[in-house]
């Protein structure tokens, strides 16, 4: 018997268990493998863009992907530095074998939390609420909840080439029986792509064909709660795709699965695989291609940008066209993966079945791609399923807060058609949803659902804190004009100073950093180094951040404005029949969430504010006695 059971231990299955049991909740977490545990089937990577911003706020909430990638990390780099905060990203290379050591040691560690291999085959429910898990060998596990974040193990297809076979990444084993389970309780299923490059033998790369890319000095950690210092210890390298590479995918694209029409499921749009770039893409004569360790005590080097399931004998002949690689020997091959996943639309906000009670999805399962999609995802199943067990209101992310609250909303109200990835640009509110505060936006929220501990809160309430008198001094400093302040204005190309001047307003200037305040500012050596950033980027972008608050207010009052589950909107005669069938269906939280339905229009959520406005009124008045 488990409170909850979790189906997978990918990296969805891995936060949504520990999750649980660090909420206090008896849990059980299946794996097909214990070797595929928190596997990175693809590129050993954390983070990247918009990414990097779910690996922060899933440590803030109190999960542990940041910290296991602050443990087991190679090279660490800060992206898109010469753009603004909103989208500056971390992405650190993983020691693909400790990463997955790391998150193993975690859960078998875990109080209440038992990690154990088998085939979850079955989910048992009664009057439409989870009662039990059945393995293929016949166990019957009772549980009050389950989450099911089985990645792309459903009925997984490995595809190269003419060649296909079941089975699951990296040649580990699929998951054959579930998928029927699933159709047995009434989930539609549909099946999407996802591939991988080949992976080669580091004696056969010649870097001196290649450019270096070392990590960024000082590495900055993911964790809020990493404050020892860090080191780079490898570095990529690049290189590029060549006309003969184009070439030779262009001779052989009848070969190609993904033409010949040998692949049916959907790929990603945002990582398409070589022969869809050179297909895509024509007018270049060249992509960028990355070669990426994939451990300390491994000689196996990963082709970023080189995913491909062309034949075995084309992925030798395309990989020897380009530079570095003209002798390389392959421990791997690249090949495509097709799974069966449920539409997205069949959720909740909180990850919950529309439908069945207790039953909760995370991952791929639901239709995106990404380890820290998944993992972001997994640790909202696993506090939600947790808090509908103990009988305490679940937890809904919006938009302003999270980029998991996008994520959730983009899936729950508007679904997707093709694997779902978090980018920047789907944050509306990405200058307020920045990775820097993602502590201040939400440990406070996983502190209150009983995830995030006491030193997590104490941390950020200090630098909240620090932050708030920092502002408040560079209100308050002012600078007389001389050799000092001029000294500075001078050497960042600024006139010399003729009056007084702010400390706040100098650090204004696009010019001016905090670093350099520090010349006249001694004090502001002993500040953390958290709340400088925080600082400065709150000052710089003052007007901005006012003007992003403002839109996220006026954005509140229509997503704080509740919709009631059992709303009858078959009976609402002045909504269009489209909407209608629509809102029954998906059974939006809000009127925010509402609109955002495809198919509902700005009219359908006006009629729906009217219907409420009159129910308010007739309850009202059956209270008083007056007529409505």
């Amino acid at each position: 018997m488990a409170d909850l059971v979790v189906i997978g231990a990918g990296h969805a299955g891995c936060e949504a268990a520990l999750a649980a049991a660090r909420m206090g909740m008896d849990t059980l977490l299946l794996t097909l493998n214990m070797d595929g545990v928190a596997l990175m089937a693809c590129n050993p990577v954390i983070g990247g863009s918009a990414k990097g911003h779910l690996v922060r706020e899933v440590d803030a909430l109190g999960g542990e992907m940041g910290l296991a990638i602050d443990d087991t990390f190679l090279q660490s780099r800060m992206l898109n530095m010469g753009k603004g905060p909103a989208v500056h990203a971390l992405r650190a290379q993983a020691d693909k074998q400790e990463y997955q050591n790391r998150m193993r040691r975690a859960l078998m560690t875990q109080p209440r939390l038992t990690l154990r291999q088998g085939e979850a085959v079955s989910i048992e429910t009664e009057n439409n609420r989870v009662t039990a898990v059945t393995t293929e060998t016949g166990a019957r596990i009772p549980c009050r909840a389950v989450v099911v974040a089985t990645g792309v193990y459903l009925k997984g297809s490995i595809i190269i080439g003419e060649h296909r076979h079941d089975g699951g990444p990296q040649g580990l084993r699929n998951a054959s029986e579930l998928s029927g389970s699933l159709r047995e309780l009434g989930f539609g299923l549909r099946r999407f792509k996802t591939g991988t490059p080949a992976r080669v033998d580091q004696k056969t790369i010649d870097f001196d064909e290649m450019q270096e890319q070392p990590g960024d000095e000082p590495v900055v950690p993911f964790s809020f709660l990493t404050d020892r210092k860090l080191e780079n210890t490898y570095s990529c390298y690049l290189t590029w795709t060549t006309p003969e590479t184009h070439r030779i995918i262009l001779d052989n694209l009848h070969r190609a699965p993904l033409y010949s029409g040998k692949i049916h499921g959907v790929g990603p749009r945002y990582c398409p695989s070589i022969e869809d770039k050179v297909v895509r893409f024509a007018d270049k004569d060249r992509h960028q291609i990355f070669l990426e360790p994939e451990g300390a005590k491994s000689l196996e080097w990963y082709v970023q940008g080189m995913s491909t399931s062309m034949p075995e004998d084309v992925q030798w002949a395309m990989y020897r066209t380009i530079p570095g690689l003209r002798h390389c020997e392959f421990t791997r091959l690249g090949y495509a993966i097709e799974y069966d996943c449920i539409d997205s639309l069949e959720l909740r906000p909180t990850l919950e079945s529309l439908r069945i009670g207790g039953l909760f999805f995370a991952g791929q399962i639901n239709g995106t791609s990404g380890y820290e999609e998944a993992a972001a995802q997994g640790l909202l199943a696993g506090m939600n399923a947790s808090l509908k067990l103990q009988g305490r209101e679940q937890v809904i992310l919006t938009r302003d807060q999270a980029y998991l609250g996008v994520l959730t909303d983009d899936l729950t109200t508007k679904g997707t058609d093709e694997p779902y990835r978090m980018m920047t640009s789907r944050a509306e509110h990405r200058l307020h949803l920045r990775q820097d505060n993602a502590d201040l936006r939400l440990t406070e929220i996983g502190y209150a659902a009983g995830l995030a501990g006491e030193e997590r809160l104490e941390r950020m309430r200090r630098k909240r804190e620090e932050t708030e008198r920092l502002t408040e001094k560079l209100r308050t400093v002012i600078f007389a004009p001389g050799e000092a302040l001029n000294r500075l204005l001078l050497s960042r190309g600024q006139p010399e100073a003729t009056g007084a001047c702010k400390a706040e307003a100098l650090l204004k200037r696009p010019e001016i950093h905090l670093a350099d305040l520090e010349q006249m500012m001694p004090e502001l050596g002993e500040v953390s180094p958290a709340a400088k950033e925080l600082t400065e980027i709150s000052v710089k972008y003052a007007g901005y951040l006012e003007k992003e608050a403002h839109a996220i207010r006026q954005a509140r009052q229509i997503e704080e404005t509740r919709l009631p589950e059992d709303l009858p909107y078959e009976q609402m005669e002045h909504l269009r029949l489209e909407a209608r069938q629509k809102l029954a269906k998906q059974k939006p939280v809000s009127l925010g969430a509402a609109g955002r339905i495809p198919g509902v229009n700005p009219a359908d959520v006006a009629v729906l504010a009217v219907w409420l406005e009159k129910q308010r009124r007739t309850e009202e008045a059956a209270k008083t006695g007056e007529k409505p």
